[in-house]
């Protein structure tokens, strides 16, 4: 998959680069103390104090004590690292729980609206690199499996289920990831109008023929 990270500039996902075929120079010769996963984290940390327009490799590097050309041998670019702290900030979304007894699928799906806006509140700047990205990382990937699972749950079908998937993400992404959010009970004032409307459309749709039946 590419994208244009910058204007005029097409590179593909680091999601979808082949980490097996970096040479073997980078896997021998890179500066100790430093891994992917040590970088990742202190981008998240960076971005959540300095902003997205304020965030460099040089101040990132700063921060770890090292040079930035360091940093290169885990990552070949700054967007690589963006996207790999992007997917490590939804990694803080926790599943959708609670049983179809209890919380049924309307629940679940408000907390999992209500997780992922917290998640854009704490950190501003994940919402336009979602814009900027395409998010196929694992934990964006786990995100949407949850929320297919709950828009199966709710029985729609064929281009109703894709209207819902559709308006849900749209949602998200407009009511949580606004430079202005609206307040708390709001969000949760539009999410219930949200629900009720798929409720309604799933009530309101025809039931699957029976193949048994003549």
């Amino acid at each position: 998959m590419m994208t244009a990270a910058d204007s005029g500039e097409i590179r593909a996902s680091v999601w979808l680069a082949d980490r097996s075929a970096a040479p073997a120079r980078r896997r021998s010769e890179a500066p100790s103390g430093l891994d992917r996963e040590r970088i990742t984290a202190a981008t998240v940390r960076l971005l959540d104090t300095e902003g997205l327009a304020r965030f460099s490799m040089r101040r990132l590097a700063a921060g770890l004590g090292v040079t930035a050309m360091s940093l290169y041998w885990y990552v070949d670019t700054k967007h690589d690292l963006l996207e790999l702290a992007l997917d490590s900030a939804l990694g803080e979304l926790a599943p959708p729980t609670g049983s179809e007894g209890s919380d049924g699928w309307s629940g679940r799906l408000r907390a999992l609206a209500r997780g992922y806006r917290r998640v854009l509140a704490d950190h501003p700047w994940v919402a336009p690199l979602t814009a900027a990205y395409p998010n196929i990382g694992p934990h964006a990937r786990a995100f949407d499996a949850d929320l297919q699972r709950l828009l199966d749950a709710t029985g729609l079908t064929d281009t109703a289920r894709t209207g819902a998937h559709l308006a849900v993400s749209q949602f998200l992404h407009g009511c949580g990831g606004t430079v202005r959010r609206p307040p708390e009970g709001d969000f949760c004032l539009a999410l219930d109008v949200l629900i009720a409307g798929i409720e309604a459309k799933a009530a309101g749709q025809a039931p699957l023929p029976d193949p048994d039946r003549p």
